[in-house]
């Protein structure tokens, strides 16, 4: 079987671009580009690029930030791939791009979202990557400045993250459906409406410390499930992405969980053990709970819980949960049942993760 780098063909034969790079094609992308078929593996892992080849057409994209403040894909080389192709739209789209570029001629194209006519879900997916991007310059341009505080939860507090909540909230609000936030006192949902749920900084003690990851997370949920969600490592740049009933993606790539020997916790142990079935081996904590949710999505870890802890809030898991339940994988509350959200930014909630609702309660049946 040929060395698998990328593999990405999207369902709609307008963008039948390949955001891919796998075995054999390796060498007519790289010829197509006019560059040599080793210049094209930084591509494979750097979130910030991206090669679309297909149909003799082949381009090289790069995400990067414009003078005045904003995200651009670059289109630094090219094979009769136009500015206008959907899909060097929809990568720019994805990546929260407000233009295209072509980085030798310098033509523009400004990056326009779903319309009106168009399914909330979807239009959520672009401005929500609209958002992820607006937050990244804000905390940005906050780092450092403001005093450093404590939350009543203990967790620490930093202008970073205030800026990210109003430059989420800017965005996302242009939907119409109440925005819950972390960084805000909630308001009242209807039954049946859908609502929004973000963290705008996920990680900020990793943020304040410098400690990779910290993330952007959004979701939108109705009647208890995450429909559709975005996930930012705002660190390295890694975006997962999950629809449900369509599937979830990191950085363009089809994702799905899998069994495994690795959980991953929300926090340390603080003088007491932590809780994992007899099957794991490797126990993480990144310090970031919508990452971690998304390493069970990509099959990078097999589970996550707080079920020995006291809980997470509704904000932190949102975003993750919608991009684990599009990939495949199952969530469960401590009692077992299928874990449904609340509009509730303020109440802990405690719940098992993983590839299957099987994998999920022999978790929860190991905590014990």
């Amino acid at each position: 079987m040929a060395e698998r780098w990328f593999l990405r063909r999207r369902p709609d034969p307008d963008t039948d671009l390949r955001v891919a790079v796998s075995g054999a094609d390796v060498r007519t992308a790289a010829l197509a580009l006019g560059m040599p078929p080793g210049a094209l593996a930084p591509a494979v892992h750097d979130p910030r690029l991206r090669v679309l080849v297909g149909g003799g057409q082949a381009a090289l994209v790069r995400r990067q930030w414009h003078p005045d403040g904003f995200a651009e894909a670059v289109v630094l080389r090219r094979a009769a791939v136009p500015l206008e192709h959907p899909a060097v739209r929809a990568l720019a789209a994805g990546w929260g791009c407000e233009q295209v570029r072509h980085g030798s001629t310098d033509r523009r194209r400004a990056v326009t979202g779903p319309g009106e006519g168009c399914s909330l879900a979807d239009r959520f997916r672009h401005l929500a990557a609209l958002a992820a991007s607006r937050v990244e310059i804000a905390v940005g341009l906050a780092r450092d400045s403001g005093e450093e505080r404590t939350k009543d939860d203990g967790s620490p507090s930093l202008a970073a993250d205030e800026a990210a909540h109003a430059a989420a909230v800017e965005v996302l609000g242009g939907l119409g459906v109440t925005v819950l936030s972390e960084e805000r006192r909630d308001s009242a949902v209807a039954d049946g409406e859908p609502w929004i749920v973000l963290d705008p900084l996920d990680g900020t003690g990793n943020f304040s410390a410098g400690l990779p990851p910290w993330a952007f997370s959004a979701a939108l949920v109705r009647n208890g499930v995450p429909i559709a969600g975005l996930v930012t490592d705002l660190a390295s740049g890694r975006r997962w992405t999950g629809l449900h009933g369509i599937g979830a993606e990191r950085d363009g790539v089809p994702i799905e969980p899998r069994p495994g020997s690795t959980v991953v916790v929300p926090s340390g142990p603080s003088g007491r053990t932590v809780s994992v079935p007899s099957t794991a081996r490797r126990v993480r904590v990144t310090g970031c709970t919508a990452v971690d949710l998304c390493l069970v999505a990509d099959g990078a870890a097999a589970a996550w819980h707080d079920l020995d802890r006291s809980g997470t809030h509704v904000h932190d898991v949102a975003g993750g949960l919608a991009v684990l339940l599009a990939a495949g994988g199952a969530a469960l509350d401590a009692d077992g049942r299928p874990f449904l959200l609340e509009p509730d930014t303020e109440t802990k909630i405690r719940f098992a993760a993983a590839s299957s609702v099987a994998e999920a309660a022999a978790l929860i049946a190991a905590v014990g």
